[in-house]
């Protein structure tokens, strides 16, 4: 088998994933910025957008896999408080807060040899 003998699934696959995703971005971009800041439309996705955010955290931090399965769940907990204290107390930046948890993950699983 060439690869012309199965373009057209390829091409398929890529028209389909477009049409899928693209056209309702682009709807939620001429409806967004219909919307005015302190809507309630507005202020209900931001709320579904956090919900969603906290839901894979939790599930990261409860049920994770891969190497994070082989932390405990203390240094899991402990590395998100670390965290968001370095997040409140450097401006709200969401970076520093990333970076904080990451390296103290990090510098946990390296003392506990994981």
């Amino acid at each position: 088998m060439i690869w012309q003998d199965g373009w057209w699934a390829y091409g398929f696959i890529a028209i389909a994933g477009w049409l899928a995703t693209d056209l309702w971005r682009w709807l939620g971009v001429i409806a967004g910025n219909r919307l005015r800041e302190d809507s309630e439309a507005l202020n209900w996705v931001r709320a579904v957008a956090t919900a969603l955010v906290a839901a894979v955290v939790a599930k990261l931090i409860l049920y994770p896999t891969g190497t994070l399965e082989t932390s405990p769940l203390w240094l899991r907990l402990g590395a998100v408080a670390v965290g968001a204290t370095a997040f409140f107390l450097f401006g709200r930046r969401p970076a520093i807060g990333i970076a904080s948890a990451i390296a103290s993950l990090a510098a946990g699983l390296y003392v506990l040899g994981s």
